[in-house]
């Protein structure tokens, strides 16, 4: 099996990243138009600071409001309206979905595909797939592509003004990295393009997790205090860079497939990905029989950012062996083709049931011991 590593063509980032947009693109030797794939408060953000950018190197561009869901009906609405104004280059400007979407975009018609996350909550931007969804918000798929963005650019300026919850987010999303990373190395698996990981991609994946492990929660308080503090700088460059190159070239394992079968349940659907990564991170950590001590560190940092430990905080609080809606979350995670299979063991829905309700007790047990609230979901 041969070694792949893949990355962007050019990660750019820092504050006010967005006015150097235009010229980056011409750098780049792109041109117009410019078809931007954004949300609206994104759209209300960003819009005098296009204008500027693209009227300072001559480029066109047009704005496409993102509908909401990173579903196929959503991907089909944008390409046909990029179509429409003849686009060249496709910008996604917004969270994680609407990067997954403008990148689904860029690949069906073939033309650049540029990613300008405003948040940090996910791994999405350098990637080149995309998770899709069912209008309903159940996951349907991976989408595949040929090549990485060729330009994700950064400001850290407009992340400082996210709500920190979703930067929080992308920290559970990266702290699965290192971890699905190492079982895959371990395992002599195939990562997310198809080949055996290189000694680059583990390493880019174990310093992800030590970032989040230095800077997660003094980036967080800078993130209240929507200032761009430089553990901010380095944790928005972990959970976008080095978790995005960890999981693709690193590869994925049961923490993600977790997080897919978790969303059969319409219960979990107003929690995040990296939320429900998280758990299903420690679903991971249990199955595998990692010791106390790795599970006492995960739990523990989980906790001081606000990452959910149980299945109350994602909304499903009373789910017990025998449930007929965690028979149907173990079923899903099991299925053919997911990433659950990458682990070194073989992968049962019984197993997964298993090391759920373990890991909702494990959780329950941390919170208990350490005094904390138990329910925490209220907040989110």
């Amino acid at each position: 099996m041969l070694s792949i590593f893949c990355a962007p063509a050019r990660y750019v980032q820092g504050r006010d990243a967005t006015g150097a947009l235009g010229k980056e693109l011409v750098k780049l030797g792109l041109s117009g138009p410019v078809f931007i794939v954004t949300g609206k408060s994104a759209r209300k953000l960003l819009e005098a600071t296009w204008k500027k950018t693209f009227k300072e190197v001559g480029l066109e561009y047009f704005v496409h409001e993102f509908g909401g869901e990173c579903s196929r009906p959503e991907i089909e609405k944008a390409k046909n309206a990029a179509l429409a104004q003849g686009a060249q280059v496709i910008v996604g400007a917004g969270g994680g979905k609407v990067l997954d979407t403008s990148r689904a975009v860029a690949s069906e018609l073939d033309k650049a595909a540029v990613n300008c996350p405003t948040v940090a909550s996910s791994d999405a931007p350098c990637s080149a797939l995309s998770v899709v969804y069912k209008a309903d918000g159940e996951f349907d798929s991976y989408f595949f592509y040929k090549r990485n963005p060729d330009l994700v650019l950064v400001d850290t300026a407009v992340i400082a003004k996210a709500p920190p919850r979703l930067l929080v987010a992308g920290m559970g999303d990266a702290l699965a990295t290192w971890f699905e990373a190492k079982t895959v190395i371990e395992a002599r698996a195939k990562n997310q393009v198809g080949g055996a990981t290189t000694i680059s991609a583990g390493a880019l994946a174990r310093l992800c997790y030590e970032t989040l492990l230095a800077d997660g929660l003094l980036a967080l308080e800078a993130a209240r205090a929507q200032v761009v503090a430089p553990s901010l700088e380095r944790l928005v460059e972990a959970n976008t860079l080095l978790s995005g190159l960890g999981f693709e070239s690193g590869g994925l394992a049961l923490a993600h497939s977790v997080h897919n079968g978790l969303t059969t349940s319409a219960h979990t659907h107003k929690y995040l990905h990296g939320e429900k990564v998280a758990f299903g991170l420690l679903v991971q950590l249990v199955a595998e029989g990692k010791s106390v001590e790795t599970i006492d560190e995960v739990l523990t940092f989980s906790h001081s950012v606000g990452l959910p430990l149980t299945l109350a905080e994602i909304g499903l609080a009373g789910l017990e062996p025998g449930n007929a809606a965690l028979a149907k979350i173990a079923e899903r995670t099991c299925a053919t083709g997911e990433t659950a299979h990458n682990e070194p063991f073989i992968v049962t829905p019984q197993m997964v049931s298993d090391a759920i309700v373990a890991a909702d007790k494990l959780g329950q047990s941390f919170l208990n011991r350490n005094g904390l609230d138990n329910n925490r979901s209220k907040s989110r």
